[in-house]
């Protein structure tokens, strides 16, 4: 199957990034290389970019995509947690600008074989790194009622998370739930028909929140922050497309965080706990997708930019 991918605000955060022709620049979720094919074409011959995936599939097409610009591009198959790791083994210290595209591809979702949808009955996987060895069925039938239970309501933000979590540990004394198929209908008798028919298809909130829990989504994100601003030489600039409330906020936290740590009682006139802004948020409010392009690709309509630049 070809990797196919429409980048989500694609020109914006192009844009956002400031883009030094002779700069050094991150991509850490490279994907299909959509925005790294947007990035390389603003660089010159002194100019490089580092693309990061975790994905095979990922590596390949993109590869493939960015191979008319040589040497200038550095393709490295890992997760963008180990930036720092990955820069220093290509002797980098310091870069101008980095971005992040969270969330799942279109080529992960429509991929039967990846588990990672409910719209085809197949295995359940949804491991973005095939490298790692915890699936979807792994949490499905290993987890208790009470883990489920609070993966479904906080990464799924699903109303009947208790519901869902009683019924599949009633249906996995049975059997083991191997399939996506067996996992939709488990996840429909547990919602009211009422409201199945109301919020789209039953399945997605809790298939967000197994996919969150199975690639660490979440704490891969919130444990990296720090380190990827550190990273920025100074005007540089980290800019990232979230899709879930939850991944948002960290990101609107940790960028906050940077730019005033502060931690003086206001009533202090002068600072005395020594802790210096790292460099200011762009985005006051995020930049979102226009209606042309949620028209074009519902895949953006989540989709939330946040950029920071460094002091």
């Amino acid at each position: 199957m070809e990797f196919k991918h429409t980048s989500v605000l694609l020109k914006e955060t192009v844009d956002g990034l400031k883009i030094k022709p002779d700069g050094i620049y991150v991509d850490g979720t490279l994907g299909g290389g959509g925005h790294s094919f947007e990035i390389a074409g603003r660089l010159n011959d002194k100019g490089r970019l580092i693309g990061i995936d975790q994905d095979d599939a990922a590596i390949c097409a993109a590869g493939e995509r960015l191979s008319g610009f040589k040497e200038k591009v550095t393709i490295v198959r890992s997760n963008y947690r180990n930036t720092k790791k990955v820069l220093e083994e290509l002797g980098i210290s310091q870069i101008d600008g980095m971005m992040l595209d969270l969330g799942v591809s279109s080529y992960q979702l429509d991929n039967e074989e990846r588990g990672f949808s409910y719209r085809y009955d197949t295995p359940l996987d949804m491991r973005m790194d095939k490298r790692q060895s915890l699936t979807a069925r792994d949490i499905v039938n290993g987890y208790s009622e009470m883990e489920l239970f609070r993966v479904i309501r906080d990464y799924g933000e699903d109303k009947f998370a208790k519901n869902i979590a009683k019924h599949i540990v009633r249906a996995r004394e049975d059997k083991p739930i191997e399939t996506t198929g067996e996992l939709n209908e488990i996840i429909k008798a547990a919602i009211p028909a009422k409201m199945r028919a109301e919020g789209g298809h039953p399945s997605k909130r809790t298939y967000q929140a197994i996919r969150i829990e199975c690639n660490r989504e979440l704490e891969v994100l919130k444990e990296s922050m720090e380190e990827l601003i550190d990273l920025l030489a100074p005007g540089g600039r980290l800019c990232i497309i979230t899709f879930h409330s939850l991944e948002d906020r960290i990101v609107k936290t940790a960028f906050k965080q940077a730019a005033n740590p502060c931690t003086c009682p206001p009533s202090f006139p002068v600072c005395v706990c020594g802790k210096v802004s790292k460099g200011k948020v762009i985005t006051g409010k995020p930049v979102l997708p226009s209606d042309e392009e949620m028209e074009v690709n519902s895949r953006s309509k989540s989709a939330k930019l946040r950029i920071f630049e460094r002091l």
